[in-house]
């Protein structure tokens, strides 16, 4: 296994809303993706989803109440709740979640990302 440089990696990337894998532990996939605007509402039935924002800040819609994160923070969404991420200005995330997880979740649509696409 070699460094992953996340900055050199995050400068490959020139899309939003498209995760890409950067490396793998057992059975997850640890992440990058530049957001900017709104997602969709959506939930993982099976699995919790870590963020943490390495630049910028995100607010992730709950219906029990906003979460706004800030550049070094980390929240995890747990299992089965209902989440839209939001970001007014470009943000940087790592997510930690499963192999083969879908960036939706359970809403399929025009914002579903190819799974396990590594850069």
């Amino acid at each position: 296994m070699d460094v992953i440089n996340l900055e050199q990696k995050l400068g490959l990337i020139d899309d939003r809303w498209l995760p890409r894998v950067v490396a793998e532990m057992n059975d997850y996939q640890v992440k990058l993706v530049k957001v900017q605007g709104e997602f969709v509402w959506h939930q993982h039935d099976t699995t919790d989803e870590l963020f943490l924002v390495l630049q910028g800040e995100l607010m992730i819609k709950l219906a029990a109440g906003d979460v706004r994160l800030k550049a070094g923070d980390l929240y995890v969404v747990p299992r089965g709740v209902q989440h839209m991420p939001v970001a007014e200005e470009e943000v940087h995330l790592l997510l930690l979640e499963p192999k083969g997880v879908l960036n939706t979740g359970d809403k399929a649509g025009d914002r579903t990302a190819p799974a396990d696409v590594w850069i």
